[in-house]
């Protein structure tokens, strides 16, 4: 009886000593506060996701994430792959800066970097691999170079035999610096004849689209990087889940989007004749379709008004601070008018589409005034009155909150002729002159110059009311306040 005591106080020495020994489910560790340093610092390489268990974006990560461990696993690897329940262990998940779910960490030999790669298992395993290994991996034999590229779905190689040469360097130093996909590098001749290669040729092989691409440019590593990013993508890909972080977080700002319906045939009515014309814009702008059946894209339509009935359709948006949109004048998506109006946009000949709704009927009877594109201006820059605008989006559970507020500070300046309180659906409506890039944002418009400020103060009608009789000059400052711009927004970007 003795001795089992004394096994047990041993256990629970060595638990203390050493941390808990790891669960682990379909090949994925399960950490705690009891174990995570033990088996981030005696472990080489570990990609630990913290996670939530009511996280949509979690549920759909936990196969790709299993199955990239257990794919590990079979090569033998010395990649741990693990998870930690950021509810359950909020301490954990606070100490390492978690904002969001999921948010994935890898510790490799004591130091930790941030994870940036894709959430399919093929690109969580690449990524890896990258990181833990040589930049690009010796082919030495045809059995080898096919193995890599099976394995696959880009691989990029480069075929050199002077590894001192600046081309090979160059190529090198792109292979170390994009994560993404695996690169090769051979100097066999037997790899040179199976593929029809040159000393000094770099090509990109895929399995889709045209199989593989050459690059012809000289050896600078800005164009070698953009060759890969633009020729890995498809020539028109589709928005999904997977795809989503590779679409808007590449070099290409430009994206034309063709807003389809699978169930009527869509796809292969419109996508597949688009192909074509990608082929001459694939460095300036992406082409991209988004299923207009499926209820996750709603948004999207939303964002940039549209309705079901408008589909098929196109826009084209530039992705940069203004997030511009564009508007075919017609409703015509034959290859020869996507050309022609992708052509007018490159040459800047395009206007930019503003969205706006009508302006309602009874937009001023109630104190808090309804404000729409076609009548802001006039409203807004009244010389003669400080007009207070809140820019929310009925989705946004933080505008939700302010509301409430919102409709008692209308109330509290009805009768005040300088001062109008009125707010404007920004999802809906659009200003060239303004643009909204978080939810809820508050700006009050001066009068005599109808210069704009910010409203950055606490979110409660006392705080609001003394900025408005202060004419703006007054925001949160007292010590209570001093957490006020920590108030929480959407982003307009999380669609």
């Amino acid at each position: 009886m003795k001795f089992l005591v004394l096994l047990g106080v041993l256990a629970a020495l060595v638990c203390a000593i050493y941390g808990e020994e790891p669960k682990v489910e379909d090949g994925v560790l399960v950490l705690t506060k009891d174990n995570f340093k033990d088996v981030t610092t005696t472990n080489d390489y570990v990609l630990v996701e913290f996670y939530a268990p009511w996280c949509g974006h979690c549920k759909a990560l936990a196969p790709e994430y299993a199955k990239a461990a257990k794919a590990l696993a079979g090569r033998e690897s010395n990649i741990k792959l693990a998870k930690v329940d950021a509810t359950v262990d909020s301490e954990l998940a606070e100490e390492h800066g978690v904002r969001g779910y999921p948010t994935l960490k890898f510790f490799r030999k004591g130091s930790v970097i941030d994870y940036t790669g894709g959430r399919q298992a093929d690109d969580i395993v690449t990524w890896l691999t990258k990181k833990t290994g040589p930049p690009a991996l010796e082919l030495e034999t045809v059995e080898a170079a096919e193995k890599l590229l099976e394995e696959n779905q880009v691989v990029v190689v480069g075929f050199f035999k002077d590894r001192e040469s600046d081309e090979a360097k160059n190529f090198l130093a792109v292979a170390n610096g994009v994560d993404e996909y695996p690169f090769g590098i051979t100097q066999n001749e037997d790899v040179y004849k199976k593929y029809e290669a040159k000393c000094g040729s770099i090509v990109l092989f895929k399995k889709f689209d045209e199989g593989k691409a050459v690059y012809d440019g000289d050896s600078d590593e800005e164009q070698l990087k953009k060759f890969i990013l633009s020729e890995s993508m498809p020539l028109v890909v589709e928005f999904n889940h997977d795809s989503a972080q590779r679409i808007f977080g590449g070099e290409i700002k430009n994206h034309l989007l063709f807003f389809l319906s699978k169930d009527n045939g869509d796809f292969e009515k419109f996508a597949v004749p688009a192909k074509e014309v990608a082929k001459s814009f694939r460095d300036n702008v992406l082409f991209v379709t988004i299923n207009a059946d499926d209820e996750d894209h709603q948004r999207i339509l939303e964002f940039f008004g549209m309705k079901k009935d408008e589909v098929p359709g196109m826009r084209l948006i530039h992705l940069e601070e203004d997030m511009a949109k564009y508007k075919p004048e017609k409703d015509d998506m034959s290859p020869e008018f996507v050309k022609q109006f992708v052509q007018n946009f490159l040459d800047g000949k395009l206007k930019q589409h503003l969205l706006s709704q009508d302006v309602p009927e009874d937009w001023d009877s109630e104190p808090v005034k309804v404000l729409v594109s076609k009548n802001f201006d006039e409203v807004a820059f009244d010389k003669e009155k400080d007009v207070l605008v809140e820019f929310y989006a009925p989705w946004c559970g933080h505008c939700k909150q302010l509301a409430p507020i919102y409709d008692q500070l209308g109330e509290k300046f009805k009768d005040n002729d300088k001062v109008v309180i009125a707010k404007m659906d920004a999802t809906a409506n659009e200003l060239e002159h303004t643009k909204i890039t978080s939810f809820p944002t508050l700006k009050l418009y001066k009068k005599g110059d109808n210069a704009a400020v910010s409203y950055e103060g606490e979110r409660t009608l006392e705080a609001m009311t003394k900025f408005m009789e202060s004419g703006g000059e007054t925001q949160a400052s007292t010590e209570e306040d001093d957490d006020a711009k920590d108030e929480p927004t959407v982003e307009k970007d999380e669609l």
